[in-house]
């Protein structure tokens, strides 16, 4: 008996090692309003500015998780992904795991409202050149610099 629960607990270790070291796809967004300004989320755990975004669910694809996940954050609705701004993996770009962020700009549309309660504390839409100066969420600033600067990022 402690023999099979032994080797069930090793077994269980390893599928947990393969499952857990390796990263997490998610997604970021940059959200274009009609009249251009950029949508950014303060983030409720760091109270940081932020793109909206999040993890892609199992089943589910990049296209589909920008579209949950802006309404999830930002009650707006994806008209159109406009393009690719990069993709972003260092290890320490998010600090609670090791995670590949997929970062599009897109085309928006509707009414601003916080749905997910427990990530985001605020909304708010700015022009380029008034985008908040402190240290924004993750690695948030350079993605939207490498946005801002046109580029096409594999970082």
């Amino acid at each position: 008996m402690i023999k099979s629960t032994r080797s069930l607990w090793r077994i269980g270790q390893a599928i947990l090692g393969i499952i857990f070291r390796h990263p997490i796809t998610g997604t970021s967004i940059i959200p274009i309003l009609p009249d251009g300004r950029i949508v950014l989320i303060r983030r409720s755990d760091d109270g940081r500015w932020a793109l909206p975004g999040g993890m892609v669910d199992w089943g589910e694809d990049v296209p589909s998780a920008v579209r949950r996940e802006l309404m999830e954050e930002t009650g707006l609705e994806l008209v159109k992904i406009r393009r690719l701004v990069g993709v972003y993996s260092a290890p320490d770009r998010d600090p609670r795991i090791h995670s590949i962020c997929i970062v599009v700009e897109a085309d928006v549309q509707g009414a601003m409202e916080i749905l997910d309660t427990l990530e985001v504390t605020e909304i708010q839409a700015f022009s380029a050149n008034s985008l908040p100066k402190p240290q924004m969420s993750h690695d948030h600033n350079r993605q939207l610099q490498d946005y801002l600067n046109g580029l096409t990022t594999l970082a």
